[in-house]
């Protein structure tokens, strides 16, 4: 579909909107529980009903599942973690295997590890609102909708997540908070995917961005790209940095992730390489406000006209 200065794609639900933790006892932040690192909480899926599934992947090994939680809208996503190297070991040692075919050379069997390391990574969406076009569709469409990025604020303000922050640059017109994505559990580099948040509150989309901001957008490459190096040792040729068209939440952020991860949304249908987005704006001051741009929507995406 093309958008003429607007709209956005729901291609993603794990992005509809920010995620929790994933084990509450009551949907909302002010019911969590005190609940250390590795300790166990009040289990909040116990009472979660399911409606229906709203994307099955088989290759990201992922599934996403709409219902309720004590009457409250809900997402839940429940994702295989990837496997580590310094656990192969243990797998082999400890698994018990159960066979399921053998012909000549090859066998296939149902491999159960210990129940430590067969973790399913899961992202409790609670309340959950519905996706929000732009200019004429998306912006008159967040705003009557009231589409809150208030979570987003709560990190700047550090009200919320100041220990997941591994860098941040306080400047108010140049500066970010760098992140880990929820998508990532910091436990291989295989997978890495950090989101750098602007300080600045007016920008909501690629489509706000102007020449203006391109001291912002070299500040992020930059210093972004220079704390993953150190702190997780990965070097810039070995990271893709993009936006999303449409993003997932109206304030302007940034993503890193590994190349060797084929992250959700970092296809040509929505991913915007920040160089290029850089590289468009020094050639062309408006490229972003007057430019086409295509993206895919769901057959059931409100958006779609």
């Amino acid at each position: 579909m093309a958008d003429t200065g607007k709209r956005e794609v729901c291609e993603d639900v794990d992005e509809t909107c920010k995620p929790t933790a994933a084990k509450l006892p009551k949907c909302g932040a002010e019911n969590q529980p005190d609940c250390d690192g590795g300790g166990e909480c009040a289990n909040v899926l116990s009472g979660f009903k399911v409606k229906s599934v709203l994307r099955d992947s088989a290759r990201d090994k992922t599934i996403f599942i709409h219902g309720t939680v004590e009457d409250q809208e809900a997402v839940v996503i429940l994702e295989k973690t990837p496997m580590r190297q310094d656990n192969l070991a243990e797998i082999f040692q400890k698994s018990r295997l159960k066979l399921q075919m053998k012909n000549d050379i090859y066998s296939t069997y149902q491999l159960q590890p210990p129940a430590h390391l067969n973790e399913i990574k899961t992202t409790v969406i609670c309340p959950a609102t519905q996706k929000h076009d732009y200019l004429s569709t998306t912006l008159p469409y967040i705003e009557s909708q009231s589409f809150s990025v208030q979570w987003v604020y709560n990190i700047l303000e550090k009200k919320a997540e100041a220990d997941r922050i591994v860098f941040e640059d306080p400047d108010p017109d140049t500066g970010f908070v760098l992140l880990p994505d929820f998508k990532w559990d910091q436990k291989q580099l295989y997978d890495l995917y950090l989101i750098a948040i602007v300080h600045q509150r007016n920008i909501k989309s690629l489509r706000d961005l102007t020449s203006d901001h391109l001291p912002l957008l070299r500040n992020i490459s930059k210093k972004g790209k220079e704390s993953i190096q150190k702190q997780y040792g990965m070097p810039a040729c070995k990271l893709r940095v993009y936006l999303h068209y449409q993003p997932s939440y109206y304030h302007l952020h940034v993503h890193f992730t590994s190349l060797n991860y084929d992250a959700p949304g970092c296809g040509v249908e929505r991913a915007h390489l920040l160089t290029d987005v850089i590289m468009n704006l020094e050639a062309d001051p408006q490229y972003y406000q007057n430019r086409t741009i295509n993206y895919t929507l769901r057959a059931d995406d409100n958006l779609l006209l």
